[in-house]
C-alpha cells in the first residue's frame, strides 16, 4: 500500500475513532447572561498516571493571612469556606459584537464561566475556553460591582487564561498548595453554576483520585489539549463552573475547575466525576501570562496517534506499542532529525510511550533548545534518531 492511501485511511479512522469530554461552563446562548442552556452528552475518558510533583513559583500572590474574613455564623467549615472564598469568585460573561435592528453595534453575550482573583492588581484566572473567542468580557462580582476585563493572555494547551479588571478593594483568594493534597480530604467548588442569579454556587466533595491525566475535546480538526496532574473531585461541577475554584477548608485555591464527565459510555450517566487543573500546574503558567502575555513551550512538530496490533495489521504499521507518527511540520524539528509520517515512536528519552499523553508530560520536563531521544520502528527498522526541541507560544492576547 502507498504511503500517501495508508495515511488517508488512517485519517478517516482517527475520525471515527475519537471521544469527547463535556467543556464545563461557557455555555453557549444569546439570552442574558444568568439564563442557563443546554449542553451536549459527551463521553469522558480518564487515565491513571502516576502523581508527578510539581514546582511551585514565588509569586506575589495573597497568602493566607492576607484572606478574607472567616464567617462567624458557626454553620459548620463548608459554610466557613464559602463566606471566605465567594466574595473572589467572579462571573465572566463571553460577549460578542453585533448589529441590533437600528444597525447599532452591541455587545451580546454568548457564554459564561467563572474564575478567580488571585491579586490586587485586578487579574483574574480562569480558563481558555471561558474567554476564547470573546469581543468582550465583563466580569460581575458578587458584591454588585461590574467590569469591563482586559485579556492579558491565554493559553489553549493548558486551557488556563488570566484577564483583569480595574477596581479598588478587590477580594483576593489566597493560592494553596495542591502537592499537599491525599485522597479522601474535603474540597468544595465554587462557581456560577448554570450562570443562576445570587451569586456563585458552592458544592463540596472529596477529592477522588489525584495525578490523573484527561483529554479534552478536539477543536475543529485539532486533537484537544491534555491536562496533566489533574484533581478528580465529586464536588458537582455543572457548566458555568468552568474557571471557578477548587478549594481546600482553609480557603486556599488548590485547583481551577474544568471539566465533568456526563457518561462513562454512550447511555451509560457517570455521576459525580470532575476534574480541575491542579494550582501548581497553574501558577507558573498564570505568572507567565500576567508577564509576557503567553507561554512558551518546547515544540517537536508532530502529531501522534496511540498504536495497538489491530491498527498495525490493518494499516501495515510496525507491530510494536508506541505513537503511530500521523502528522508532520516538514520545517519543524522532528523533521529535520529524519523523523517520518508512519513512523512507530516507541519511547523518548527511555521512557516507553504508553498512550498519547506520555509524549507531552516527557516534553514538559524539557525546554526549547533542549535534545531529545527518539527510538522509532520504520518498517522492520530500529532507529534512534536525536531531535533539538524548538519552542513554540500559546496564541497570548
Amino acid at each position: 500500500m502507498k504511503s500517501r492511501s495508508k495515511a488517508t485511511m488512517f485519517s478517516r479512522f482517527l475520525l471515527s475513532a475519537m471521544l469527547v469530554l463535556i467543556l464545563t461552563g461557557c455555555q453557549v446562548s444569546m439570552a442574558a447572561p444568568t439564563t442557563a442552556s443546554s449542553t451536549p452528552t459527551a463521553v469522558a475518558t480518564a487515565v491513571t498516571t502516576p502523581s508527578a510533583a510539581t514546582a511551585s513559583t514565588t509569586t506575589n500572590r495573597a497568602s493566607p493571612a492576607d484572606a478574607l474574613p472567616i464567617s462567624a455564623t458557626g454553620a459548620g467549615p463548608i459554610a466557613d469556606v464559602a463566606a471566605k472564598v465567594s466574595p473572589g469568585v467572579v462571573q465572566i460573561t463571553n460577549e460578542l459584537l453585533t448589529l441590533n435592528q437600528l444597525n447599532q453595534a452591541i455587545q451580546v453575550p454568548q457564554g459564561v464561566g467563572s474564575g478567580v482573583i488571585i491579586d490586587q492588581a485586578g487579574h483574574i484566572l480562569t480558563n481558555n475556553h471561558v474567554v476564547a473567542g470573546a469581543q468582550g468580557l465583563t466580569v460581575s462580582l458578587p458584591d454588585g460591582r461590574s467590569f469591563p476585563a482586559r485579556l492579558i493572555g491565554r493559553d489553549p494547551r493548558s486551557d488556563l487564561a488570566v484577564i483583569q479588571i480595574q477596581g479598588s478593594n478587590l477580594p483576593v483568594v489566597p493560592l494553596g498548595d495542591s502537592s499537599k493534597l491525599v485522597v479522601g480530604q474535603w474540597v468544595v467548588a465554587i462557581g456560577n453554576a448554570l450562570a443562576l442569579e445570587g451569586g456563585p454556587t458552592v458544592t463540596a466533595g472529596v477529592v477522588s483520585a489525584l495525578g490523573r491525566t484527561v483529554q479534552e475535546p478536539s477543536q475543529g480538526n485539532a486533537p484537544g489539549p491534555f491536562l496533566f496532574d489533574a484533581i478528580q473531585t465529586d464536588a458537582p461541577i455543572n457548566p458555568g463552573n468552568s474557571g471557578g475554584p477548587l478549594v481546600n477548608l482553609q480557603g486556599q485555591v488548590v485547583g481551577i475547575n474544568t471539566l465533568a464527565a456526563t457518561q462513562a459510555e454512550p447511555g451509560v450517566p457517570a455521576q459525580a466525576v470532575g476534574f480541575a487543573i491542579a494550582i501548581n500546574t497553574a501558577k507558573p503558567i498564570a505568572d507567565e501570562l500576567i508577564k509576557t502575555g503567553h507561554v512558551t513551550y518546547p515544540y517537536l512538530g508532530i502529531a501522534v496517534y496511540p498504536n495497538s496490533p489491530a491498527i498495525a495489521a490493518r494499516f501495515g504499521f510496525p507491530d510494536k506499542p508506541g505513537m503511530i507518527v500521523t502528522q508532520i511540520d516538514p520545517t519543524g524539528p522532528a523533521a529535520q532529525a529524519g523523523v517520518q509520517v508512519n513512523d512507530v515512536i516507541t519511547a523518548v528519552d527511555g521512557h516507553a510511550l504508553r498512550d498519547e499523553s506520555e509524549i507531552y508530560r516527557v516534553l514538559q520536563a524539557h525546554k526549547p533548545g533542549d535534545k531529545v531521544t527518539l527510538s522509532i520502528a520504520r518498517g522492520t527498522q530500529q532507529l534512534t534518531l536525536t531531535v533539538t526541541l524548538g519552542s513554540q507560544s500559546s496564541v497570548g492576547s
